[in-house]
């Protein structure tokens, strides 16, 4: 193009990267510091329900609860489109594959013997129990439950980690 024609295209090539500019920054993924979706304060389309009880949780996962648990704890995070429910709980390690195996996983679980190098940052994350995260222990078992599931559950997905000697505790993470 001559000086002229480029002249004129000027103004509508630099609104254009303009635009193109903010709508990139707008859509990134770093909103309000890179906070999980179930953190943010204001402008959240999911938070977490008051009242959530191990047992409503349990019953919506389709999960029973073994006699000999302690320390359950639940959670259930209203999305928009879908809900997040999380359930964990402490057993007796002897326990445990009597558990999972009621679970009928479509594989048997898997040993990840190393914590993820990186955050997988889900939008239902067990430190909103006070629990760590299983994606960053060492020796945790997991695997998908059911993907899909009966009634309205989406997905269901059990992690394994010991606490000690004797015990485990149980993950389990859903999507109603």
């Amino acid at each position: 193009m001559n000086r002229g024609r480029l002249g004129r295209w000027r103004p509508v090539l630099v609104c254009g990267l303009v635009l193109a500019g903010g709508l990139v920054s707008g859509c990134s993924g770093t909103v309000q510091g890179g906070a999980p979706a179930a953190e943010r304060s204001s402008g959240q389309l999911s938070q977490w329900v008051d009242g959530a009880t191990v047992e409503s949780v349990s019953k919506t996962l389709g999960v029973q609860l073994p006699e000999a648990a302690t320390e359950a704890k639940a959670a259930h995070l209203q999305g928009l489109q879908d809900d997040g429910l999380i359930l964990a709980f402490v057993l007796p390690t002897a326990e445990v594959d009597a558990f999972v195996g009621r679970l009928k996983p479509e594989r048997p679980l898997r040993l990840r013997e190393q914590p993820l190098t990186r955050s997988t940052n889900p939008t239902t994350p067990f430190s909103h129990l006070g629990l760590p995260e299983p994606e960053l222990l060492a020796q945790v078992r997991e695997g998908q439950v059911c993907a899909p599931c009966e009634e309205d559950l989406n997905w269901l997905k059990v992690a394994v980690a010991r606490v000690d000697d004797r015990t485990s505790r149980v993950y389990l993470r859903g999507v109603d």
